[in-house]
């Protein structure tokens, strides 16, 4: 199984939770079996097209998946995938 590291704004959703597992095979189906078990949780996660949010960040061993395979990047036991939102301010 795949840890995933869920951030602080999201944490309502997981029953306070800072990482769940998941026994997913790519990214996209990790949002799935997310949505599964936190239900609402994928709404905060992609937009109205499935498509994950532009300030959403999701890493799987500190590696942007933008820079990889996006929401196809593999997902393998004992990987670690963090989602982290962007942080605006000035």
């Amino acid at each position: 199984m795949a840890l995933v590291k869920i951030p602080t704004p999201l944490r309502r959703l997981t029953n306070e939770k800072d990482e769940v597992s998941v026994s997913s095979s790519s990214v996209e189906g990790m949002i799935v079996d997310l949505e599964s078990q936190f239900p609402g949780i994928k709404d905060r996660l992609c937009d109205e097209n499935g498509e994950i949010r532009k300030f959403i960040n999701i890493y799987v061993n500190e590696e942007d998946i933008r820079f990889l395979k996006g929401p196809e990047t593999e997902i393998k036991d004992e990987d670690t995938v963090s989602i982290i939102p962007a942080i605006a301010g000035g």
